[in-house]
């Protein structure tokens, strides 16, 4: 930009150094305020870096325990409702029956149905466990009252409704169970009860067989017959019944013809502690002459062919016997209490009343 003076003052020195002087302080000053003007800018933009890198940390470190809070636990983690006492007690119940323990199991199921009398799982779980002590009149009589229930009982009314129509405990059911090897497994099964709750159980059985060179088979049975707690006990009413069987020519099941004896081996018996009382039972079969000459006919058929049928007769007339198992049943004032058998067919082949009856 070129200025123009005045004439005048371009011929007096001392103007151009004072003009001179102002423009060099015009300009200073200029360049001053540029200078600061500059270094604020610089300054704003260095804090506003700061705070975008370190802003995110922030949030960060807070954001993590509210997600932490809101991310769904996996399904094995997710705590399950705490069971109910019926629950418990059906599921207990349910246990005991599938180790054969039945007396216990119905004591449970009573002690749900009398906190909850209309609760139609207790009143299936009741029903099934009269069904496996083959006490089908009473199990029908728990069926019918979950099919009067109707469709509020859902999924229990169409089983009762369906047992209802079909019916069970049938003859062909005890010929399908003696059919069936696997209930012959030697085990022993606790099986009893009555509406109201037993009085008495079978606390245990024990088994020995003792080695007599005179016997074909000489065992005993040592039965512990307990009360349930703050039962009273009339030792007149009880009666304890034990059969033994013996397969026939190995194939038909009868009650035995061996010898057998009782002794109460605990002296008073009346259960007037809570100590069970212990009975014992012998079963003696002794050898005899005609068991030998069958055992020696078999041995000979085995050997020569020609002999099988006469063997076959000789056995069939001899009606050759041998130790199945027992039948133990336990009556108070006339009403079953509880039951154990070994093998287990046995309950299905002769099925236990509800009141004191001959075999």
């Amino acid at each position: 930009m070129r200025i123009i003076l005045p004439r005048a003052a371009q011929s007096d020195p001392s103007f151009i150094i004072g003009f001179s002087l102002i423009v060099v302080l015009a300009a200073a000053e200029i360049f001053g305020a540029t200078y600061y003007y500059v270094g604020r800018i610089r300054a704003a933009r260095g804090s506003v870096q700061v705070v975008v890198q370190s802003a995110p940390k922030s949030p960060a470190v807070s954001a993590t325990p509210a997600l932490a809070r809101t991310k769904p636990l996996p399904t094995s983690q997710v705590p399950s409702p705490t069971p109910t006492l019926i629950d418990r007690l059906v599921q207990e119940a349910v246990e005991l029956r599938d180790r054969g323990d039945m007396t216990n199991a119905l004591a449970r199921l009573h002690e749900a149905s009398e906190h909850d009398p209309q609760n139609a799982i207790v009143l299936e779980e009741i029903a099934k466990t009269y069904e496996s002590m083959q006490l089908f009149e009473r199990s029908n009589e728990v069926w019918r009252k979950l099919q009067e229930m109707g469709p509020a009982a859902g999924a229990a009314y169409e089983l009762a409704d369906k047992r209802l129509k079909l019916g069970v405990g049938t003859q062909g059911t005890a010929e399908a169970g003696m059919a069936n090897p696997s209930l012959d497994a030697p085990i022993h099964r606790d099986v009893g009860g009555i509406s109201e709750g037993p009085i008495l159980s079978i606390s245990e059985v024990r088994t020995t067989e003792t080695p007599d060179p005179d016997a074909e088979t000489s065992l005993k049975l040592e039965i512990g017959i307990r009360k349930e707690p703050n039962a009273t006990v009339d030792h007149t009413k009880v009666k304890i019944q034990v059969f033994f069987y013996d397969t026939v020519d190995n194939k038909d099941v009868r009650l035995t013809d061996a010898d057998v004896n009782y002794e109460w081996l605990t002296s008073k018996h009346d259960w007037t502690d809570t100590n069970p009382e212990i009975l014992s039972v012998s079963y003696l079969r002794p050898k005899t002459k005609g068991s030998s000459e069958a055992a020696l006919s078999a041995a000979a058929a085995a050997v020569k062919p020609s002999l099988k049928g006469r063997a076959g007769k000789a056995g069939a007339s001899e009606g050759e016997r041998r130790y199945l198992g027992y039948r133990i049943l336990v009556y108070y004032d006339d009403k079953l209490q509880a039951v154990q058998a070994e093998p287990s067919r046995l309950l299905q082949l002769f099925p236990p009343s509800d009141t004191v009856s001959s075999p």
